[in-house]
């Protein structure tokens, strides 16, 4: 889809049709395999309207055609990243500097409340 892209070039940019937007729908594309669309549509979720369609826009050069250009990249880029497998968190234990953090706020937190207590009433 092309349009009018925005910012300055006087009458030129009224009139050329420059910017261009590759829609490509994930949710009913019939070439992708189930997993596939499932791995894509959770990975994308914000990216994509609620149809589950991707769009991708370019304006960055005065050209149709290389703008069509970047914009396949840029489309493709995504779809590869979102496919792309993820590595596995490995478990490490906290470091020696937040747990004392944490009990330093735990002694702070328990101070203040022991300072809100009402103190006991003597006869």
């Amino acid at each position: 889809m092309f349009g009018p892209a925005s910012g300055p070039g006087g009458q030129h940019v009224n009139r050329a049709h420059t910017r261009v937007e590759l829609r490509f729908d994930i949710a009913g594309s019939p070439s992708l395999p189930d997993p596939v669309r499932a791995r894509l549509l959770e990975r994308l979720a914000g990216r994509l309207d609620p149809p589950g369609v991707l769009a991708v826009r370019s304006q960055r050069t005065r050209s149709q055609h290389r703008n069509r250009e970047d914009a396949l990249e840029r489309m493709i880029a995504i779809l590869t990243a979102a496919l792309a497998p993820r590595r596995p968190r490995v478990a490490t234990s906290p470091p020696p500097a937040a747990r004392a953090r944490r009990l330093a706020e735990k002694k702070r937190r328990s101070a203040l409340k022991r300072e809100r207590r009402t103190p006991p009433e003597e006869d």
